[in-house]
């Protein structure tokens, strides 16, 4: 008589401020990874709509409020806009290499300097090095840190100016949480070219999807996750893919108001060219 296999143990987090939405709160429904089957389980929540932080999958549980949408690239059938095109040329030199999940001292100092510039009030602003060590080895699945340097020189690593904690699933590249030199004088759009990067290698290595977390409408932090088409989005009947027209009109939406506050009308602009991600 084989042994019974147990059910995951699922709790609730106490109403907090909603990060994303003003005037709106946020609870997650949360249970622990742990044990052989861990992996297993990860990859089976993330189908719905489950992320992963450290040994805890989580998701929104918001009374009232349905506005956090799981999404994912859907990589092999990806073709990049004429913007992400010039992004992926501009930073064709780049080397990524795929690292163990061990937090590094430049890694960390890259992050707070992308914290400090990009995000100087949100919830990781605070974190030191041993929070960051927590976030990166603390992990009960196949994680690994993608680093991206420029060429070397003389033998010696090239500059880090990116990194991102990922996750590799059977179906599936998770990004968990990835960060880049916000300014760096040459490379533009590197937020952009991680997440495109994850799309080139899901493709080439047969996994048919990229996770991008959530999408929240009418988050300005969020916008940047429509951009990637063909995109699909999880709802009561499952994962469903986003209607062409329906997601032109939500990238057009999202590039009106960012031109108006940047008096930018260039064409890169209007092709979409954000350089944001962040962990969600």
């Amino acid at each position: 008589m084989t042994a019974p296999v147990r059910f995951p143990r699922f709790f609730v987090t106490s109403p907090a401020p909603c990060p994303y939405l003003d005037g709106k709160t946020e609870r997650k429904v949360f249970t622990e990874l742990k044990g052989p089957h861990a992996e297993h389980l990860n990859e089976a929540l993330g189908r719905i709509g489950f992320r992963r932080s450290q040994t805890v999958a989580y998701r929104p549980s918001c009374a009232g409020c349905q506005a956090c949408v799981s999404v994912r690239v859907v990589a092999d059938e990806f073709r990049p806009s004429s913007s992400q095109k010039r992004i992926l040329k501009r930073n064709s030199d780049l080397v990524g290499t795929e690292c163990r999940p061990w937090a590094t001292d430049e890694q960390f100092d890259l992050l707070r300097r992308y914290l400090s510039r990009r995000h100087p009030d949100g919830g990781m602003s605070s974190m030191e090095e041993m929070d960051y060590a927590d976030m990166v080895e603390h992990t009960p699945v196949s994680s690994y840190v993608l680093e991206y340097r420029e060429p070397s020189r003389g033998g010696e690593p090239g500059r880090l100016v990116g990194a991102c904690l990922m996750d590799r699933q059977a179906d599936g590249l998770s990004m968990i949480y990835s960060f880049f030199d916000p300014e760096h004088e040459s490379r533009s759009g590197l937020g952009n070219y991680i997440i495109l990067d994850h799309i080139r290698r899901a493709a080439t290595e047969g996994l048919p999807f990229v996770y991008l977390g959530y999408w929240v409408k009418g988050s300005g932090r969020m916008e940047y996750k429509v951009r990637y088409k063909p995109l699909e989005t999880l709802g009561p009947d499952g994962w469903k893919r986003m209607d062409e027209a329906e997601q032109d009109a939500l990238i057009k939406a999202s590039i009106a108001p960012r031109r108006e506050r940047e008096g930018d009308t260039s064409r890169e602009r209007a092709d979409g060219e954000v350089t944001l991600f962040s962990a969600s």
